[in-house]
């Protein structure tokens, strides 16, 4: 079961918080008949006094459900607690002490912390991620991470993403030489290649790297494991390496057609319209996908001049895992969602220009736990398309990475994994992590750096043990 389709435990609100105010603050959107066509903001931020409101909101858990759910395990309590008394600068340092992303996530984040939220069982949940971002926005100076005394020992990380970035950070702090391989001239992975500007403005996420600049971290632009450098040789150049590549291959189905000029998957497309500038918008779109990649692509296709905008989803709305905010979002801005249907083939002779499909039911549950569709007979029909976009999921790709004898797989989610689904390999100082989503990558990265931290210090006192009383003396 994925974390969106957590099932909230049993909760009855104690008889003392039943006239709490149950409606949060409103967070005011821009109008989606005009943001559809520009690459503004959507949501705005809450002005100092909303964001107090708000906070006064919370009910300050003893057994906080919200910091439970956080993948990176901030308790939002302390920093919503400042917020509730007036105090941005001490929200932001509570924030930042465990969070090197927290300009990124207080836009992105699928605020795991809100589906648990108290408030949520008899109103509306605390909207914590806009309190993060209010924090932040009304926080006073910004001020850099400090690096640790020198430890001598160095770790070279490949990716320059999410997982990477925070693995980077402890390890800075804790005085340890970083090295970040970088195999584009673009840090942030998939969170500034393909989220759109108007979720993630790219100086939020340029805040985030600014703090980092005193922790000594190099950054080695435009290096891919595999084509520049290897495993073998990072591996004699560093004490401790991690592999931090992110999930940049996509999952891809023998859809017939999808050859054509006209057919994209998901993340070329979306890095076409970010980073290369190699993309074409058509006046009408097909997104194949329920994810929140698959709402990215329709909604900058509106941005990018595309008149109609398809959704074909196979499942209804209530299997859809994109997240609600999202999806209604992209209603809102005139995207048209075709549940229940399934796409068969892209249909296009030198060129797509349409998009064959057919029309489901629901099943008994499959697998997933989700109702598994079933095709509805004699039901075939074709939208008349001239772009179509694939986007059911992406994962990483081991190959030519060096890592065939480390143990490391790609798991369910598509994410790259060493032993027992963790952070360690077969190779003792290889190490690997990766996520679905930014805070997930977030956390892996966390997981990896502590457990390098611990592989390094075993070799320090292992290097202890073996000096001799006589060489101690002689040095």
């Amino acid at each position: 079961m994925s974390p969106r389709q957590r099932v909230r435990r049993p909760y009855v609100l104690p008889e003392r918080f039943r006239d709490l105010d149950p409606e949060r603050t409103p967070i005011h959107e821009a109008d989606p008949a005009t943001r559809a066509r520009t690459d503004e903001e959507v949501l705005y931020a809450f002005d100092p006094l909303e964001a107090v409101y708000e906070a006064q909101r919370c009910l300050y858990c003893h057994e906080p459900r919200c910091v439970a759910a956080c993948p990176i395990g901030q308790d939002c309590r302390e920093y919503i607690l400042e917020i509730s008394r007036g105090n941005f600068g001490n929200a932001k340092g509570i924030i930042l002490q465990d969070n090197p992303l927290a300009s990124t996530l207080a836009h992105v984040c699928y605020h795991y912390c809100e589906a648990d939220c108290v408030c949520g069982v008899s109103g509306e949940p605390i909207a914590i991620r806009h309190l993060k971002r209010a924090a932040l926005d009304y926080g006073g100076p910004e001020v850099a991470y400090a690096r640790g005394e020198a430890r001598g020992q160095s770790v070279g990380i490949v990716g320059g993403g999410p997982a990477g970035l925070t693995a980077a950070w402890w390890l800075g702090q804790r005085g340890y030489d970083v090295t970040v391989y970088e195999g584009s001239n673009l840090l942030g992975g998939l969170a500034t290649m393909t989220i759109p500007t108007y979720r993630l403005p790219r100086e939020a996420f340029q805040q985030d790297v600014d703090r980092l600049r005193d922790l000594g971290i190099e950054f080695v632009m435009n290096v891919r494991l595999g084509r520049d450098v290897t495993l073998a040789g990072l591996r004699d150049a560093h004490d401790a390496v991690l592999v931090a590549v992110g999930t940049h291959a996509p999952q891809l189905v023998k859809l017939p057609g999808l050859d054509l000029p006209g057919a994209w998957d998901a993340l070329d497309y979306l890095k076409g319209m970010f980073v290369t500038g190699e993309y074409r918008v058509g006046e009408r779109v097909a997104v194949i996908g329920g994810g929140d990649v698959a709402m990215d692509c329709a909604r900058m296709s509106l941005r990018r001049g595309a008149k109609e905008v398809s959704i074909v989803y196979r499942r209804s709305r209530g299997e859809m895992p994109a997240s609600d905010e999202e999806i209604a979002e992209t209603m809102a801005e005139g995207v048209q969602f075709r549940f229940l249907t399934a796409p068969l083939r892209v249909v296009g002779e030198g060129r797509v220009s349409g998009l064959e499909c057919q029309r489901m039911e629901l099943g008994d549950p499959d697998a997933s736990g989700r109702r598994k569709p079933v095709p509805v007979p004699a039901s075939n029909f074709v939208i008349p398309v001239d772009t179509v976009v694939l986007a059911i999921g992406q994962s990483a790709d081991p190959k030519g990475l060096g890592l065939d004898d480390a143990g490391v797989t790609v798991d369910g989610e598509g994410v790259l994994v060493g032993l027992e689904g963790g952070p360690r390999t077969k190779l003792e100082d290889v190490f690997v992590a990766g996520g679905t989503s930014v805070v997930a990558a977030m956390k892996a990265g966390r997981e990896a750096a502590t457990a390098i931290e611990r592989h390094l210090e075993r070799r320090v006192a292992a290097r202890a043990v073996t000096v001799s009383p006589a060489a101690k003396a002689a040095s």
